[in-house]
């Protein structure tokens, strides 16, 4: 009979996200995986094949804690217009005091291009966030009147947006000119 796991699997993958998230895939070595997951190499393997399959599985970890319940948000009628919960998206980069960015976000830029299993996560998770942007458009008072179509590209642009401020935001653009994309963005839509 095998022995039961010695760890909470979502803490070590919280954990061994937080790593990946500062120093990039290539610049986490396993030892930085084993001491920040706090688990012995054994453990490590019994759950996880390697370095690979735990970073697959942390963007998964990052999909259903961060992605998910911003989609949610996003699609939720109840939490207001659709236009401000666009907003609401948008300006949480600048109150991110952490200055991490998007776990996401480096993903698509460090590994997706040389990854055909990490970029086929990333493209499902920007996929489902323009969609929910695209909810929020509908809903809004503004987007209902639109054709699929242009809300389609807003969606798009919006995103771009997004992921663009989630890059300023961690290399450390100052909070003010984030505002002011953030007007400028939705001012012309």
């Amino acid at each position: 009979m095998a022995r039961p796991r010695e760890f909470d699997i979502d803490e070590a993958l919280d954990r061994a996200m937080a790593v990946f998230w500062e120093k990039g895939y290539e610049g986490t070595s396993l030892q930085d995986l084993l001491q920040a997951m706090k688990i012995a190499r054994g453990s490590l393997y019994k759950a996880f094949e390697d370095k690979h399959s735990i970073y697959l599985a942390a963007l998964d970890r990052y999909d259903q804690t961060e992605v998910e319940s911003g989609i949610a948000f996003l699609c939720d009628p109840k939490a207001g217009d659709g236009m401000a919960r666009i907003r609401t998206m948008l300006e949480a980069v600048k109150a991110d005091k952490a200055r991490r960015g998007c776990f996401m976000c480096n993903a698509a830029l460090d590994r997706a291009s040389v990854d055909a299993e990490i970029g086929a996560k990333v493209s499902t998770m920007l996929r489902r966030q323009e969609d929910a942007v695209a909810t929020a458009l509908k809903q809004s008072r503004r987007g209902k009147r639109w054709s699929a179509k242009r809300r389609g590209a807003t969606a798009a642009s919006i995103l771009n947006t997004y992921m663009g401020l989630r890059v300023l935001s961690r290399a450390g653009y100052p909070a003010k000119a984030l505002q002011a994309i953030v007007d400028n963005t939705l001012g012309t839509i």
